[in-house]
């Protein structure tokens, strides 16, 4: 019998190994469609020079961003191309781990799969734009205004990717506070009170998030930290609304009884249901002996 169950544990565990390879295959293929078609239509440099409008656009009139290395200008903007690819095909990959990790679940934590995978990656994106559209334009123009008229900026493109990287990483992250909260509240981690009291910490820790990963410019930190705690009060918010309906089901439900203290209640009910039995015939035979 013992052989049966490890052949068995060792199948289930082969299986979920293939599994994992094929979800794996998925996403790699997913992602090379979409850098397949990115590199046809736009093309890798078209998709750079979008990337580079923020900087280019806070540079001096007439200044461009210099490639020191020898394949630098083929390398760095076929990688943005892959960053696009990856980031587009995000929801199909987020999906593939979902549904591998769906069979595990119970059928109330499944029902939560297809909304967080529709939030987390609105969110990640969404972060990814605030900081292109709105971060590094403030970032650029507040740096370069400290810039000495003595030198011409002329930034590499190869550490322009690396710092592009960094912020898109950092605020794509930022962004998943709610999800990252309505999951710990639905997972029974914390409640919606304990959020309430760590409010300030949560502050407090943005801040020093925002000094570590952002610039030493102002403008950045109180652009990564100003979002996170306000998407803090929206996580609040959502897992009050995801709990909700688990605090009133669980009011609803019969109040849990002790035996012990049942069996005692019982035979006190006995007791008194017996002396008041005894009295009532110790009156009739009183009234019928008169």
């Amino acid at each position: 019998m013992s052989e049966l169950e490890s052949t068995a544990a060792e199948e289930s565990f082969m299986s979920h190994l293939i599994e994992l390879r094929d979800r794996l295959l998925r996403s790699l293929i997913a992602v090379a469609v979409v850098l397949g078609i990115l590199c046809i239509y736009p093309g890798p440099g078209a998709i750079y020079d979008i990337l580079a409008a923020p900087l280019t656009a806070a540079l001096p009139e007439g200044t461009k961003m210099v490639a020191i290395g020898v394949i630098t200008p083929f390398m760095v903007p076929l990688k943005v191309t892959g960053m696009v690819a990856f980031v587009l095909a995000l929801p199909f990959i987020l999906y593939q781990v979902w549904a591998f990790i769906a069979p595990g679940l119970y059928a109330h934590e499944r029902r939560l799969g297809i909304p967080l995978i529709v939030s987390s990656s609105f969110l990640f994106m969404l972060g990814m734009a605030f900081c292109y559209f709105f971060v590094f334009g403030q970032v650029f123009s507040f740096i370069n205004s400290f810039a000495p008229k003595s030198i011409t900026p002329a930034p590499d493109i190869e550490a322009y990717l690396s710092f592009v990287l960094t912020m898109f990483l950092a605020f794509g992250l930022a962004f998943q506070v709610p999800v990252a909260l309505v999951v710990l509240v639905k997972m029974g981690v914390v409640t919606v009170e304990k959020l309430k009291e760590w409010r300030s910490y949560f502050i407090v820790g943005a801040f020093v998030v925002a000094a570590v990963v952002t610039p030493p410019d102002v403008v950045s930190q109180l652009a990564l930290a100003i979002p996170m705690c306000l998407l803090y009060e929206l996580g609040i918010f959502a897992a009050r609304l995801v709990s909700r309906p688990v605090e009133e089901a669980e009011e609803s439900l019969p109040v849990a009884v002790d035996p012990e203290k049942t069996a005692k209640m019982d035979a006190a009910m006995d007791a008194s249901f017996d002396e008041e039995h005894e009295d009532r015939t110790a009156e009739v035979f009183r009234r019928i002996g008169k």
